[in-house]
């Protein structure tokens, strides 16, 4: 972990808002891994190895890792040639592992799995729980497109979308799982009905993180007085590629309890339950929604 760089907006609090909870007997530690992910796989899982260990070590029991965490290619096709078959692979492999051998549950933010389409892939988050165990998978539904300068971005080209919204039980809540650009659609969240926390794992441009990513986090995280973790891929990749990091993890009333703004690290803070509920018992926004935006959209609950 690093100090804090608090934002602007961090700094900027109305009177009366309430504080961020308290570490206390009923709060439970969780963290976001941040990487500058290259495109040798081997590499990628001994980089993230050592964060998960640092991450356990600290007390955490759920721990999410970045999009792209065991690939950032030098090109967009390198992900499509080490995907892997649901089910089996060594990035798969190693997630159940070090999900058992550190008793975490633990979060691939984006793993490439077959499409049945020789150049295209999922872009899979994958949930293990604390045996090693996988309990949920989410294929990323938003594809990314950003033509702005000399940005140029296509994901459609090799990513397949998914179809599915995913919701997942857990000891530590209803557990909402998203990719990156899904942060920019809010009636993904919309759809997923009340959830206590939302995954958001992410590999934003330098360009658009700097205008947006902060915002919209903690846009996510009010709108659905919910816990939002976002770890992020942060820093300069060999592709040439720019990320623009600051992985965060942000409270129910907005607050940046933790982030790291660049480089690899992790980040800490404690979700409280009881916090939470008084939230939304103070402010019940929730319970206040008139338009239906489940509609046609399947919902997996696992």
């Amino acid at each position: 972990m690093t100090p804090k760089s608090s934002s602007s907006f961090a700094k900027t609090r109305s009177r009366g808002a309430p504080k961020p909870a308290a570490e206390t007997s009923g709060t439970v530690r969780v963290a976001a891994i941040q990487m500058a992910s290259g495109p040798n796989v081997a590499a990628n899982l001994s980089e993230s190895e050592r964060l998960i260990a640092m991450a356990a070590a600290s007390g955490a029991q759920l721990v999410v890792l970045p999009e792209y965490f065991a690939i950032m290619g030098l090109k967009d096709t390198d992900k499509v040639a080490v995907r892997e078959q649901p089910g089996d692979g060594p990035i798969q492999a190693f997630l159940a592992t070090q999900a058992r051998k550190h008793g975490i549950w633990l979060v691939g933010g984006s793993v490439p799995l077959d499409c049945g389409q020789p150049r295209k892939v999922f872009n899979s988050c994958l949930v293990y729980n604390d045996k090693g165990k996988q309990v949920a998978r989410y294929d990323k539904i938003h594809l990314f497109g950003l033509s702005l300068g000399s940005e140029h971005f296509k994901e459609e080209s090799t990513i397949q979308p998914g179809d599915r919204v995913v919701v997942v039980e857990t000891p530590f809540g209803r557990m909402g799982l998203s990719i990156c650009y899904d942060l920019r659609f809010p009636e993904l969240y919309r759809a997923m009905g009340d959830v206590d926390l939302i995954l958001v794992p992410s590999a934003f441009t330098a360009t658009t993180g700097k205008a947006h990513f902060e915002t919209l986090i903690r846009a996510r995280a009010i709108e659905n007085l919910a816990y939002v973790i976002a770890p992020a891929q942060g820093g300069y990749h060999l592709s040439g590629r720019e990320t623009h990091g600051d992985t965060m993890i942000v409270d129910p009333w907005g607050n940046v309890l933790d982030r790291l703004p660049r480089g690899s690290g992790i980040v800490v803070a404690g979700i409280n339950r009881a916090y939470q509920e008084g939230l939304r018992k103070s402010l019940p926004a929730l319970k206040h929604r008139t338009l239906n935006c489940q509609g046609s959209v399947r919902v997996d609950i696992v």
